[in-house]
């Protein structure tokens, strides 16, 4: 298995929580929802260095996803921290 790349691209979370499958079509690594399912069920994603295959996982700030190529670090953004909105 390809290890990730050191340094991830934040990906700025508007929301605690964000599921595996939107981030992935949030960063582009998917087109749809149902690419997303087959991608993670067909262990083609890493969340934290360890496969994972459940397209619905909340990921929380601080969690680093590979996928294709590519990681992401889940950061923590104005809105999920309780703000009226990211800027």
């Amino acid at each position: 298995m390809p290890k990730p790349p050191p340094e991830p691209v934040d990906f700025v979370l508007s929301e605690p929580t964000i599921e595996l499958a939107q981030l992935l079509k949030g960063v582009g690594a998917c087109d749809s929802g149902g690419e997303a399912k087959h991608l993670v069920q067909s262990g083609g994603v890493l969340v934290n260095g360890a496969p994972e295959l459940r397209r619905g996982k909340k990921l929380v700030p601080g969690d680093v996803v590979f996928c294709r190529g590519r990681s992401w670090r889940c950061v923590e953004g104005k809105a999920a921290r309780g703000g009226k909105g990211a800027t």
